[in-house]
This record gives structure tokens, C-alpha cells and sequence, in this order.
């Protein structure tokens, strides 16, 4: 199942074909790989309600000669209070339906900074795809269809009432104010605008007015590691970022097979992740510092034992989430990741707009004491990973990403080593059968750690070798819960090598 895409002067990879269309449209007018990821993330806002939206969270990484990182995550309601939760009998925070799972969205905040940057084309312009579909009308994506039945019944969803079956039209026109609100009038047209006061209505006390000016999108110092010869880059904490690069600085030095074929090879892989996210619960926080010093990477992986699976808790699952990569004609590139955290996100929609909320509240502890625990002003620790990865000369050579949860770090490990260790088409290593460990709702990982899913496709033969190993092995079919990643590789020749995920069934690698 090999689909690599290649180009000359600009390049577009997303979950959705009209959203890559729209990114390639700002490239053909003259725009930055930065307009193209806003158009395109703008679109998905739209048509991806499932996934992503105005009412989620943003990381992202630019490439323009040197790496930056972009933290817009949300930070919690000055209302927020972990003893009340506590006293009502909570033991972590509400998935659904509870508002106070609900940080205040960074996404808009994320595109203001990014667009102030780098965008050379009016924003207006950027988002005016966005606002069509959001008008006009669009057709649901077969990967909606659930999601959309639950959030149908929901106070607020009314979007997605009668969506029943692929290519249904869907016409979203509080989702396309809210967007003219951010052409028209930047942040303040969004925050302080119709979907703020919503907000701030709906909260009944969780935000306050100064909650909605404060800005929640910062540039921040980018996490690295070299890693089979390269640098790979991804965002720090309160990102999970840090996992990513800790398991291919462990996996870096293990003996690994000469083939991903073998089961050993999804063993050592697994046993990095392992070793690099046991303690993630009691250290991932957004102060955390001195995760990847190289002492640390080496006490990690003398953990690895070829022979026998590492008896830890550790991170895995799977989530919903979509992550965007776009690169210009002048080698600028985008590596991008917007995310509601699980599907329509809390399932609590802002009543004047219908924007759904995303629940990354769910990242907080409600442990007294804890670095993480539930406070106002707080960012949560996040899933969101996004990568780049440069030459040793500092060229850009990679933008990667995927969503998936607390398992965007183990999918993009494999992802990663099939492309630098093995010189895998972006294709072949984008397509390629996946594992991950434990949980079932994306979040849950350190609940559950200990199972292996393998997915299966002809030719996939982990299965008898990871159970020898200590591994308890459950076979899923292709494409159930293993992310959609996303990849641009750019060659030394200059030319353009992308894939979309096939498992996104509608994603498209877009080049021109």
C-alpha cells in the first residue's frame, strides 16, 4: 500500500482532501508554508469536527533555516478548583460532558502567532475556504458518521442532525461566524467576540473575562536528539514531545534487526517506548525540565532486554486528533497538530456558535500536591507530538506528525526508524503495519499498559514472536486505532516525497 506523492515547489499532507486542496491553493498564490497549514488546519475545523476544531488546542514546529516551536494550548478557567471535583467523589477529571474538563481553546491564538510570523497572504484570504464550507456546506467524511450521531443528540449539535451516511451535506454557519470574526478582527473577534461571551455564559463562573484576553500561544524552546544520524525535533512540555525523542535516543543505540519484518524489531521498539514513558504520569507537567539528558537516555536503555518484555508501566493507545504538514517552494515547513483530544472533544458545544470543546482537561491530576493538579491558569499535559527532523548540516529534511493519542510518540518511533534507520518511501514507512501498547480510550494508557495490539495485514508476522518475548499480542485488523500519520521528506535532489495515511481514507498528499 505504498502512495508517495512527489513534487518540485510545495507540498500539502492532511486527513482531508479538501483541506490539503485549500493549503495548495494558498502555495499557488504565493502564500507560506505557514498559510497553507492555517488554511488547511482552518478547514478541518470545518470538516472535521471529529478530530479537530475552534474550540481545541494547537502545536506546531516551523523550519525557515532554523526550528521554532508554537505552544498554543489552553490554560484552565480562573474558576478552576480540584478540591470541589474531589468533594463531588471525582478521582481524575470528567471525560464528557463537564465543562470544567474545558481549558480555553488555543487554536485561534495558535493561527494569530503563526500567521504574525511567517503568513505572507491577508488572513482573510487564508481562512476564506474555511468559511465557505462552513456556509455552503460540505460532504460528512465516512470517518464522522459515529461521532456525529452521538454529538447530534447533545445540547448544541444540532450541525450534525440527519448526518447518517457518507457525502451528506453539512453546513455549519456558527463554525463559519466565528471564522469570519477571526478575518475580520483577529483574536479579539474570536475571544472577546460571539463564541467568548458563549463561552463565558456557558462556564457560569469556570472563566472569567481576563481568562479570555489572556493570549494562550507562546514560542517556545524546541526539544532535540540525534538520532540515526539526524536531529529530530518536537515541542516541550506541557507537549509529550519529550517521549518521542527519548525513544529513538534509546532505540538509537540498540541492535536492531536488519528488517522491520522481524519480530525483534517491534520488540526493541516497543521496549524503548517503554523505557522512555513509564513515569510520564509524575513527570509530564508544563515546567518539567532535563528529560533528555544523555546520561538519562543511556540509564533508559540499559532497561531493554532483547529477550524479555520490560515489566513497567508505560505510554500507548489511541485518540482523536489530526495533525497537517505543509512545505513551500522555499523549503519553509510547516509540521502542525490540532486536536479536540477525544473525537468531538467533551461533547459540550458553545450554544451560540455550536462549536464543539475540546476536553484536554483531561490531562490534569486531582492528586493534592501534584505538579499537574487541576488549578487555575494551568495548561494540562498534552499528547499532542508533533516532529521535524533536519540534516546535520541544519537543512530541513522531514516534517512528520500523527494523531493517536498518548500513542502519537510510538507510531511516529516506527515511522521515524522505518525512514532514517531503514530508507524507507514515505509511502512504504507511512502505510506500513503499526503496534502499540495498552488502553482503550486514547487516555487511559497508564491504566493499562501492558497489552500489545498488532495490527495485521498480509505479511505481517510479529504476532508468535512477540508473544514468545512476554508481549500479551492482540491482533487488530488494518487501520482500527493506530493513528493517521502524515509525512513530507524532502530529497537532496529537491524534490518533494509525501504520503498521507491510506488508514484516514480520505487524506491526500497534495504537491505542486
Amino acid at each position: 500500500m505504498q502512495n508517495t506523492r512527489y513534487a518540485r515547489s510545495g507540498m500539502v499532507c492532511s486527513v482531508d482532501h479538501l483541506a490539503s486542496a485549500a493549503g495548495i491553493t494558498m502555495l499557488d498564490r504565493g502564500g507560506s508554508a505557514a498559510d497553507a497549514a492555517i488554511a488547511t488546519n482552518a478547514v478541518l475545523t470545518v470538516t472535521a469536527p471529529h478530530m479537530c476544531g475552534l474550540g481545541g488546542d494547537l502545536f506546531a514546529l516551523v523550519h525557515d533555516g532554523r526550528v521554532s516551536a508554537l505552544n498554543a494550548s489552553g490554560r484552565s478557567g480562573s474558576g478552576a478548583d480540584a478540591g470541589r471535583l474531589r468533594a463531588e467523589g471525582h478521582t481524575r477529571m470528567p471525560h464528557l460532558h463537564d465543562i470544567r474538563s474545558v481549558p480555553v481553546p488555543g487554536c485561534v491564538d495558535g493561527w494569530i502567532a503563526l500567521h504574525s510570523r511567517y503568513g505572507r497572504l491577508p488572513l482573510a484570504d487564508v481562512l476564506a475556504p474555511a468559511i465557505r464550507l462552513a456556509k455552503d456546506g460540505f460532504p460528512a467524511s465516512p470517518l464522522m458518521l459515529h461521532g456525529a450521531k452521538v454529538a447530534a443528540t447533545r445540547p448544541g449539535g444540532d450541525d450534525f442532525a440527519g448526518v447518517t451516511a457518507e457525502g451528506d451535506l453539512v453546513r455549519r454557519p456558527g463554525v463559519g461566524r466565528a471564522l469570519e470574526a477571526v478575518a475580520g478582527s483577529g483574536r479579539d473577534g474570536f475571544y472577546l467576540g460571539e463564541f467568548g461571551q458563549g463561552l463565558l455564559e456557558l462556564g457560569a463562573g469556570e472563566y472569567t473575562a481576563a481568562d479570555l484576553e489572556r493570549v494562550n500561544a507562546d514560542w517556545v524552546d524546541p526539544l532535540r536528539v540525534r538520532a540515526f544520524g539526524h536531529d529530530v525535533w518536537s515541542t516541550p512540555p506541557n507537549s509529550q514531545g519529550y517521549l518521542l525523542l527519548l525513544a529513538l535516543g534509546i532505540a538509537d543505540g540498540l541492535d536492531l534487526p536488519p528488517a522491520p519484518a522481524r519480530s525483534a524489531w517491534a520488540h526493541l521498539l516497543a521496549e524503548a517506548a517503554r523505557a522512555a514513558g513509564h513515569d510520564r504520569l509524575a513527570v509530564l507537567h508544563e515546567d518539567a525540565k532535563d528529560l533528555l539528558g544523555e546520561h538519562e537516555i543511556a540509564r533508559r536503555r540499559a532497561l531493554v532486554d532483547p529477550r524479555a518484555r520490560l515489566k513497567a508501566r508505560v505510554p500507548a493507545a489511541d485518540g482523536d486528533t489530526t495533525y497537517l504538514c505543509a512545505v513551500d517552494g522555499d523549503g519553509m515547513g510547516v509540521s502542525l497538530i490540532q486536536s479536540n483530544a477525544s473525537g468531538f472533544g467533551s461533547m459540550v458545544f458553545e450554544p451560540r456558535t455550536r462549536i464543539n470543546l475540546h476536553n484536554r482537561g483531561i490531562g490534569f491530576s486531582l492528586t493534592p500536591g501534584h505538579p499537574a493538579e487541576y488549578a487555575p491558569g494551568r495548561r494540562p499535559p498534552h499528547t499532542l507530538t508533533p516532529a521535524l527532523i533536519t540534516r546535520p548540516d541544519g537543512s530541513l529534511r522531514t516534517v512528520v506528525g500523527t494523531m493517536g493519542g498518548d500513542a502519537q510518540p510510538q507510531i511516529l518511533l516506527q515511522v521515524i526508524t522505518r525512514l532514517l534507520r531503514y530508507g524507507e518511501a514515505p509511502g512504504t514507512a507511512i502505510s506500513a503495519p503499526r503496534w502499540k501498547l495498552g488502553g482503550t480510550t486514547g487516555f487511559d494508557t497508564w491504566d493499562a499498559p501492558d497489552e500489545m495490539a498488532v495490527e495485521v495485514e498480509a505479511g505481517t508476522a510479529w504476532g508468535d514472536g512477540l508473544a514468545a518475548l512476554g508481549h500479551p499480542v492482540v491482533e487488530r485488523p488494518y487501520g482500527t486505532g493506530f493513528g493517521h500519520a502524515h509525512l513530507i521528506d524532502l530529497r537532496p535532489d529537491g524534490v518533494l516525497a509525501g504520503a498521507a495515511d491510506p488508514r484516514a481514507m480520505i487524506g491526500a498528499a497534495i504537491g505542486r
